[in-house]
């Protein structure tokens, strides 16, 4: 990743998608020194999880809207 790239915090859900793909067609082509892994590794974890906050909270927002409860 070079100083330009955005921080996966304040990326939007299709951005951070599509990087991860990116992370994850490079790791499975299994080019990369063991270095480079890690950091592409690393960098999945962190969109993987911005992924997940952001599709939680749209959920959220669509339970308080139809009056469900997303527990179920």
């Amino acid at each position: 990743m070079t100083k330009s790239t955005p921080q996966a915090d304040h990326m939007s859900y299709e951005q951070a998608r599509d990087e991860l793909i990116e992370i994850v067609a490079r790791l499975e082509a299994g080019a990369a020194t063991l270095d480079e892994s890690m950091s592409l590794w690393e960098r999945g974890e962190a969109l993987a999880r911005r992924c997940e906050s952001l599709l939680s909270g749209a959920e959220d927002t669509i339970a308080q809207a139809t009056g469900s409860d997303n527990d179920e």
